[in-house]
């Protein structure tokens, strides 16, 4: 089974189309007049909940794949104790240190995980 696609989702009258610092993330429409809150359809789509996925493929990756979230070389040795290696990608997580990055890392590729944001030499 395949993740749904949908359209993006633009804010119109966000601003002036010139303004770089003004992301072009989906904001809810407010305002009275506003078009787009009316559903006029010329202003394109709103994020509603029939765009979501089943709830099957919910965090899963595009390789199909589900992630954990590891802080350290335990919880990792503990994933591979438990053989939950098949089918999980590992993140490590913010603020690991680049010093146990690298450890985490080598411990994952000799295990033969992929770790989504490691550090390699």
């Amino acid at each position: 089974m395949q993740k749904k696609t949908h359209p993006t989702f633009s804010i119109p009258n966000y601003g002036s189309k010139h303004r770089k610092r003004v992301l072009p993330r989906w904001r809810k429409q407010r305002g009275i007049d506003n078009k787009k809150r009316v559903k006029y359809a010329f202003m394109g789509a709103e994020p509603t909940i029939g765009y979501g996925n089943p709830e099957s493929l919910k965090g899963v990756r595009v390789n199909g794949n589900k992630t954990v979230l590891v802080h350290n070389t335990d919880e990792l040795k503990m994933l591979i104790d438990k053989k939950m290696v098949a089918g999980y990608d590992v993140i490590i997580a913010k603020s690991v240190s680049i010093r146990k990055r690298i450890a985490i890392t080598e411990v994952a590729k000799k295990a033969k995980i992929h770790v989504t944001n490691g550090a390699y030499k």
